[in-house]
């Protein structure tokens, strides 16, 4: 029997990617500790940040562990992990097949565990892997390949089995979650977010993030007519301005983007990624990505300095100077922060999932803090709001 940890850097997809070498280690009967012989770091490269961070976790681990096996983006981005200690594997697979090798290069000894829980209050159920819409900046079909789904069937069965080992709320995640289909069993989005909502047992359901070309009518229907999906989207803008978004290759307008949302607007709660620092983003076009937040009811905002990446088409293309980055990322964060506050002062209760000491999230994903036991779903009233979320008391 061998011992491991697992640990991940980036979205939700690699934190369902790890967790899935997990529970192959788990079935082999190897032990989790945190003191373990061979460590499992799931990499993110969308930035070179994020490759940084990533490369050093490697090294760190290495130094003690016995052996790491570096999986995810990263991994699959060429030259990304060289030069790093020989106890250190780079898996450069497809996330379908990593579980299997790292599992079968550790080995499969001890007894079996049929039943491996993962260690959250919420579970990330991933539907659909890749994207085949290369923007121009981005690294992600290159490490991760063409848009590809599981089975309808598999994703409900996996979503059955999360239920009954307690998992309160399921984030549905994907790379690209509205390109997810099922054309033999007749399954899109839609008729999925239908369907597994209404699994008994499940009290809420979540998408991780939807592209704002796949914010349709249809569904629209299903997240407003399943009773237990949370009122809160994650819809990546990239960028306000409409020349940045065609220098991009983002393949919609601004008046797309807010004609899209309008509907949800004030219902859901909106959240959102955008770069700054673009090759194509002047200041006037940074001006009019925070005109265009403002108006598309956004709250809280992911910031990403821009970073080329290898092997896109803006690779070779950086003009905007680090320090400009670093104060459009600033006005940004601070403009998100404003509007989270505003959202947070307008709320006097909400449903709580309490995922850890003190904190907890409500249906639209509204950060709070309240004392209650992890793991509860609390009905709270706000009684102040801080810089970290509303303070709130259970009803």
């Amino acid at each position: 029997m061998a011992t491991f940890r697992v640990d991940f850097l980036g979205c939700k997809v690699s934190h369902a990617d790890v967790h899935e070498v997990r529970e192959a280690l788990l079935r082999d009967g190897h032990e989790e500790r945190p003191d373990a012989e061979v460590a499992v770091i799931s990499t993110c490269c969308v930035t070179n940040e994020a490759v940084a961070k990533s490369r050093k976790a490697a090294a760190r681990a290495s130094r003690s562990h016995a052996h790491v096996y570096v999986t995810g983006c990263g991994a699959n981005l060429l030259d990304a992990f060289t030069g790093l200690p020989e106890n250190v594997t780079v898996v450069a697979k497809r996330s379908e097949d990593t579980a299997a090798f790292v599992a079968g290069d550790v080995g499969a000894i001890g007894c079996v565990q049929a039943d491996a829980r993962i260690d959250r209050v919420r579970a990330f159920v991933k539907i659909q892997d890749g994207c085949s819409f290369s923007c121009n900046f981005c690294v992600i079909p290159l490490v991760r390949g063409a848009s590809r789904s599981r089975s309808a069937d598999a994703v409900l069965g996996e979503i059955r089995r999360r239920v009954g080992q307690g998992h309160r709320e399921v984030v549905l995640t994907g790379i690209n979650l509205g390109c997810f289909r099922d054309r033999q069993a007749g399954y899109d989005l839609p008729r999925l977010v239908r369907e597994a909502g209404e699994i008994p047992g499940l009290e809420r359901l979540r998408l991780s993030s939807i592209e704002i070309n796949h914010v349709d009518e249809k569904l629209i229907a299903a997240l407003r007519e399943t009773s237990t999906v949370s009122k809160h989207l994650h819809v990546p803008l990239q960028s306000g301005d409409d020349g940045v978004l065609r220098a991009m290759r983002r393949r919609y307008t601004v008046d797309t983007y807010l004609r899209r949302l309008e509907p949800v607007a004030g219902e859901f709660n909106l959240t959102s990624d955008v770069i700054v620092g673009f090759p194509a983003e002047d200041d006037a076009a940074f001006e009019t990505t925070l005109r265009t937040i403002e108006r598309a009811g956004l709250t809280k905002v992911h910031v990403f300095p821009y970073s080329p990446r290898p092997g896109t088409v803006t690779e070779q293309d950086d003009p905007v100077p680090a320090h400009v980055k670093k104060e459009r990322g600033a006005r940004l964060r601070g403009l998100s922060h404003e509007l989270c506050l505003r959202r947070w002062s307008s709320k006097r209760e909400d449903v709580v999932l309490v995922d850890r000491p003190g904190r907890g999230y409500g249906d639209d994903y509204t950060p709070w803090l309240v004392n209650a036991p992890v793991g509860d779903l609390v009905r709270v009233r706000a009684e102040s709001v801080t810089e970290e979320g509303i303070l709130g008391h259970a009803a």
